[in-house]
């Protein structure tokens, strides 16, 4: 029987890019591979039938030859090609890792990277304008000195797993390849501990903790992650450690609202200072200053003080301190300030009010 177009195998037309060869190979590879269909024969010949025309289409000769020629030039029409198994492998290995195990076994070493950690880190709004050198106490697992991260017992070293002779993979043979897995006697690290340290256990590492200081640039803000390298766990038998990620969290304040480099406060004043006009004092997060309101100033009303907000993260420059207005109504009078209060009322009206004269306007537009 003949063999079937490279590009039907694979499904993708002629004038496919390498992106789309690799793709598409992916995607037949992964469903037909024989980790995933175990005695399947057919699952195993389309899989194979695939990185066969895969091996051939992302060599740019062997596709060129095969655009012009077709099956002749690969050694003939009735299935003359068979694809170098080194050349597969490294091509298999290349796009999937160590998803179903490298082919023809790789080389292991003891040694297991650390675990990354999250800390979080709560720090004020007023500590945003400058930044701080927050000091932090970690716990996590230490590399333990007595065995200086080793898991043997000091005086003596790992040795040289047997059964995989330091390889760290137990290789098997399935269909086209030869297909590797973790040594099981050493867990794929290559090497076993005979004589454990008595410190460790043999993992390498111990439970403690670890000072230190982190510097929280100027601008932070909530949620913001900073990377301190080397700072994460300790490494599994002398593996490398991994990375700390400090989580900022920026506190409530009990008067500012934080919208990026810019805070927004809300003042009460008084309906007197309101109408007449004032000068209040305002908070800021490096103290009070003075706003000076002018008469008829409605509630809402939202003035801006320039540069007293925050930074922002590599950034000089501060946002501003929105001040909105909200004036507010004595919920109790004296005898004489009422009868004050009505005298106004009764002497104003609507006049000197200006919205509530226009919303009276609109409502007789309406109704009368």
């Amino acid at each position: 029987m003949s063999k079937r177009d490279y590009y039907e195998v694979l499904g993708v037309p002629r004038s496919a890019s390498p992106d789309e060869l690799k793709k598409a190979y992916r995607k037949l590879a992964l469903e037909h591979h024989p980790d995933r269909n175990p005695e399947d024969a057919a699952a195993e010949e389309k899989f194979k039938e695939a990185s066969e025309a895969y091996a051939v289409l992302s060599d740019g000769d062997k596709r060129r030859q095969f655009d012009q020629f077709g099956h002749q030039a690969m050694g003939g029409g009735q299935g003359g090609f068979s694809p170098d198994f080194q050349n597969v492998g490294d091509m298999f290995n290349d796009l999937f890792g160590d998803l179903f195990g490298a082919v023809g076994g790789r080389r292991g070493g003891r040694g297991q990277r650390g675990a990354d950690l999250r800390y979080t880190h709560e720090i004020d709004l007023e500590a945003v304008l400058s930044g701080e050198e927050a000091s932090l106490e970690i716990p996590r697992m230490l590399r333990c000195e007595k065995c200086s991260g080793t898991g043997a017992k000091p005086g003596t070293q790992p040795e040289r797993c047997g059964r995989c002779g330091g390889s760290g993979q137990a290789v098997f043979q399935q269909g086209l390849f030869r297909i590797s897995r973790p040594c099981e006697a050493c867990r794929g690290e290559g090497s076993v501990v005979r004589n454990p340290c008595t410190g460790c256990r043999g993992s390498g590492r111990i439970e403690g903790k670890k000072s230190l200081k982190v510097r929280v640039p100027a601008g932070v803000e909530d949620g913001m992650r900073l990377r301190v390298a080397g700072e994460g766990e300790a490494g599994l038998s002398g593996g490398p450690p991994g990375d700390l990620y400090v989580v900022t969290s920026v506190a409530p304040h009990p008067l500012f609202t934080r919208e990026g480099p810019d805070l927004l406060c809300e003042v009460p004043v008084l309906f007197t200072q309101a109408t007449l006009g004032a000068e209040i004092d305002v908070p800021t997060l490096e103290g009070r200053v003075k706003l000076k309101i002018p008469e008829g100033t409605q509630s809402g009303k939202t003035f801006r003080l320039r540069g007293k907000g925050v930074p922002s993260v590599g950034s000089l420059a501060r946002g501003d301190l929105h001040v909105r207005i909200f004036v507010e109504v004595p919920s109790r009078l004296t005898s004489k300030q009422r009868e004050l209060i009505e005298q106004f009322a009764a002497a104003s009206g609507a006049d000197g009010a200006p919205v509530t004269k226009g919303f009276l306007d609109k409502l007789r537009d309406l109704f009368d």
